[in-house]
């Protein structure tokens, strides 16, 4: 059998810098050449704006699937930042599994790191400013082409044209998709029980263990 993986496309970072009325973001991440540094806190030389909702243990590393951007560059042919990497914000850029496939608690190698699943990514108004559109974080909502958060499990390097290879997988039946759409986008209504139970989960983010737990009340 062989051993899913991911084929990363580009590494990026990114500082804060002026993004609107006022608000700072490092959404606007670019390629790194050659090593990458992965600290618990996630790449070396990359920052966040805003540490109420963006970084930390459970959001040290971004990913989005490049298996996404042909589905984008579809309904937005014109958006220039769906030529390269990074559209989405991300730290790795990937292609060869998406959220359907990524399960919770997944373990991927990151060159001599490891990593671990933790959640999905929320969109916020920051994806609609950056593309200026006003229906790109509905979209993620209705599609769960959401990205993903990984927290660092082990410390190490990694670089572009590499493979990150799943190692470990605990719960094969919680799929990133599965768990945005009963968290995220209304799924909760309809399995009430499956959202308890991700109200109790260790391995699920604490931000979205809370957001269950009012779901599930």
């Amino acid at each position: 059998m062989t051993t899913p993986f991911m084929t990363i496309d580009a590494l990026l970072v990114g500082t804060p810098a002026p993004f609107r009325d006022g608000d700072y973001s490092a959404i606007a991440k670019q390629p790194v050449a050659g090593p990458v540094r992965i600290t618990w806190d996630g790449f070396e030389r990359d920052a966040v704006a805003d540490p109420i909702h963006h970084g930390g243990w459970d959001k040290a590393i971004h990913l989005y699937p490049q298996d996404h951007y042909g589905w984008w560059r579809e309904r937005k042919p014109d958006q220039s930042l769906l030529d390269a990497p990074g559209a989405f914000g991300e730290n790795i850029a990937s292609r060869g599994m998406t959220e359907a496939d990524i399960c919770l608690g997944d373990r991927f190698s990151l060159g001599s790191a490891i990593v671990e699943v933790s959640h999905g990514r929320q969109p916020c108004w920051k994806l609609d400013h950056r593309f200026g559109a006003r229906d790109v974080m509905a979209t993620i909502v209705k599609t769960a082409r959401s990205g993903l958060y990984f927290r660092v499990i082990r410390q190490g390097e990694a670089e572009s044209g590499t493979r990150m290879e799943l190692l470990e997988r605990p719960l094969a039946e919680w799929s990133i998709a599965r768990i945005f759409r009963l968290l995220i986008a209304g799924g909760h209504k309809s399995d009430p029980g499956a959202v308890r139970t991700l109200a109790d989960m260790p391995l699920l983010a604490e931000a979205w263990r809370e957001r269950a737990r009012k779901l599930a009340a």
